[in-house]
């Protein structure tokens, strides 16, 4: 049941992103070209993103544990450090340079995309060469 679940929630995360045109990268770089062929309708998306999430974060914790595990596992990590940031730079010019971030990119594999798989590549093999950076550079 569980793996069932985590396949229909998966799927209607694909299908959100797709009709958003989340997967299209052309329309995250118009969104993100503000001086140029800018689309503000991604703005729309994450919004109801931001509001969905909070909803349902709301709900969710009110509850004792999560249905398929003993306890919540949530981030307990209180500072910024060098990891966190050189991170959250690199999403961002991946982001910025393709078009694409993570959870469209896997989505739009389906299209076919060239480009969808040279960034999902990519993604991999930072994701695993991550492991090499030391944790204890902390910038606070």
């Amino acid at each position: 049941m569980q793996k069932l679940l985590v396949l229909i929630s998966g799927a209607v995360f694909g299908a959100g992103l797709t009709i958003s045109g989340m997967v299209n990268p052309a329309k995250i770089l118009n969104f993100l070209d503000l001086a140029g062929q800018f689309d503000g309708t991604l703005i729309f998306v994450m919004g109801a993103g931001l509001a969905v999430t909070a909803i349902g974060y709301y709900l969710v914790l009110r509850r004792g544990k999560p249905l398929f595990d003993s306890q919540f596992h949530l981030p307990t990590a209180e500072t910024i450090d060098a990891r966190l940031m050189g991170g959250a730079a690199l999403f961002g010019l991946g982001w910025g340079l393709s078009g694409l971030c993570p959870g469209p990119a896997l989505a739009s594999l389906v299209f076919g995309y060239q480009q969808s798989f040279i960034f999902v590549a990519a993604m991999l093999v930072g994701t695993l060469l991550v492991r090499f950076i030391p944790a204890q550079n902390k910038l606070d």
